[in-house]
């Protein structure tokens, strides 16, 4: 049985130790094809890009002519091998980890994150070539392009950058002068662009360049416009990321049986898939989060049985950095457009493909920026744009306590709130007093900052994303499911306990509209025992049903 990947993001490493390779070495003979030598493809965080860049290395490298049929024997490229194969010297860089304190010690961590890439090239291939403390970036960059060409005269290089724009996005996100002065026309990265251009004109052969974003190429473009950018290109949609066929391939090397595959396919599908990078690509060519399933697949062998937390703690502290690229946006527009993604309304928009950060950031730049961060995806089209989703229910969790983060500084609600107590309460005794009482306080905090926002689907989104934040449940809405449902449906994650599930119909009346409130109520207590009849609703066990009014800030509750 061949070990799983997780956590492995070095292609020799993952050979030579014998663990499973989820076969994309068929884009290796696709990119080769192209007309195009320089290439731009960007995917989120923890989608695979750096295993792929060094599946790249490990192909073109002339010193791993010997270790081909080792490395590659067994793979597409092995059995297909291309005229260009170990025919380059790989230049590498990787520019994660900068420290973003200021503009200083990114130019700082950036000048040494070239040099320690200029000294592996030099050891690597026997280089003569003195690296001169003194020299900008830019110039050990230049100096090396020249001596490798009188030293090694005839021979090229390719370039491969992996994490190109990481230490960008961080400076965007929080210092935006800073990131502009290393942007912009006489900054430093841009500088060391340019000489990577000029590099093309001699022994710089091919490049590959990975990302999230596409955040420096508008500010760089005159400096290096020379990209071809594949992101959207639907020949490459599935390069990163496991298809459902891969995802099983996968659990049939682990020798987990059919009838486990059956229960642990339908988790991941609702947490990990949903992502699709083309407009032209297949629906059922959608992705998972290939580092989210090996996470989850992981956890699974090693304890035998599905892991509590669904979302790897190292993917979700990247992903919880969403509100630093929403402040780039306007505060009306940044909720407005939360709100209509935090409940799974589509958005059709225009994708941007390159930011210009001197530009204001408006509602199509923040969708664009949601869509390469990994937070939308594509989900169908209109009239030739995307339409754009939230593509799994991990996302949709991460949303919802992005939102409360938004309502908690609006309203400078300070509660310190203890959702395990909500969680056991709901659980537990199948009740929702804690639930509608940490509710009402946000209503209330809300109507004292004279909040223009409330209605019935407002209050509903806020009770939505507080359901979400407990994480102990699977919450649907009829944003999601239709009108067959209950507005609120707190479903246990873990089935095979004695728990609770909820429902709850929800009404809203406004302060002068208090004299309805009994109508209301009777109209919700009918929804609620129409919608218990369904077909979906009729086998849940432990079903508890609730009608919910809120007047104004006033909850009314009763259970049914």
């Amino acid at each position: 049985m061949k070990k799983l990947p997780y956590g492995i993001s070095e292609y020799q490493e993952l050979i030579e130790d014998g663990y499973y390779y989820v076969d994309k070495t068929k884009y290796l003979e696709k990119l080769e094809n192209l007309a195009e030598k320089r290439i731009m493809f960007l995917r989120p965080r923890k989608f695979g890009k750096t295993l792929f860049t060094s599946v790249l290395e490990n192909y073109y490298d002339v010193k791993k002519q010997d270790k081909f049929e080792e490395l590659f024997g067994k793979t597409y490229i092995g059995k297909n091998p291309t005229k260009l194969k170990n025919s380059y010297y790989i230049l590498r860089f990787n520019f994660s980890g900068i420290n973003t304190k200021d503009e200083e010690t990114t130019m700082k961590g950036f000048k040494e994150n070239i040099t320690a890439s200029i000294q592996d090239f030099i050891n690597n291939y026997k280089l003569n070539f003195y690296i001169n403390p003194e020299l900008s970036a830019e110039g050990l960059l230049n100096n090396l392009i020249i001596a490798f060409k009188d030293q090694k005269q005839g021979e090229k290089i390719y370039v491969i950058i992996d994490e190109y724009d990481h230490f960008a996005n961080e400076l965007l996100g929080f210092q935006t002068e800073h990131f502009k002065n290393l942007v912009s026309k006489n900054g430093q990265v841009r500088k060391w662009y340019e000489v990577l251009k000029r590099g093309t004109e001699s022994v710089v052969d091919r490049i590959f360049i990975t990302g999230v974003a596409p955040i420096t190429l508008d500010s760089m473009t005159s400096g290096f416009n020379i990209i071809k950018d594949l992101t959207r290109d639907p020949r490459f949609n599935e390069l990163m990321g496991f298809t459902k066929e891969e995802l099983i391939n996968l659990m049939e090397a682990q020798e987990i049986k059919k009838e486990e595959q059956e229960k642990l396919l339908p988790i991941m599908k609702e947490n990990y898939d949903g992502y699709r990078f083309s407009l032209d690509a297949k629906e059922e060519k959608k992705l998972y989060n290939s580092n989210m399933c090996l996470y989850f697949l992981n956890s699974y062998i090693s304890f035998e049985k599905i892991p509590e937390e669904l979302i790897d703690i190292n993917i979700a502290s990247d992903y919880s950095k969403i509100g630093n690229m929403l402040r780039l946006c306007k505060n009306e527009n940044r909720l407005d457009l939360i709100e209509k993604t935090v409940t799974g309304e589509g958005i059709a928009t225009n994708l941007i493909r390159q930011f210009n950060p001197e530009k204001e950031f408006g509602e199509t730049e923040m969708l664009s920026m949601l869509y390469y961060l990994g937070y939308l995806t594509i989900a169908g089209e209109d009239i030739g744009d995307p339409i754009l989703k939230i593509p799994n229910q991990v996302i949709k969790d991460i949303y919802a306590e992005y939102f409360l983060k938004i309502l908690r500084e609006d309203t400078e609600f300070e509660k310190d709130v203890n959702y395990n107590e909500i969680s056991r309460e709901i659980l537990k005794e199948g009740k929702i007093d804690k639930i509608t009482e940490l509710l009402g306080e946000y209503l209330r905090n809300l109507s004292n900052r004279d909040y223009q926002r409330f209605d019935e689907k407002y209050v509903k989104i806020v009770l939505y994303c507080i359901a979400r934040s407990t994480k102990k449940f699977i919450v649907k809405s009829e944003f999601e499911l239709g009108k067959r449902y209950s507005d609120i449906l707190l479903i246990p994650k873990d089935i095979n306990k004695n728990y609770y599930t909820i429902m709850i119909e929800l009404k809203y009346l406004k302060k002068t509209e208090e004299n309805k409130l009994k109508e209301k109520q009777e109209e919700a207590r009918k929804q609620i025992e129409e919608y218990s009849q369904s077909e979906e609703i009729k086998p849940i066990r432990n079903l508890k049903k609730y009608t919910l009014v809120a007047v104004n800030d006033k909850i009314y509750v009763e259970e049914i």
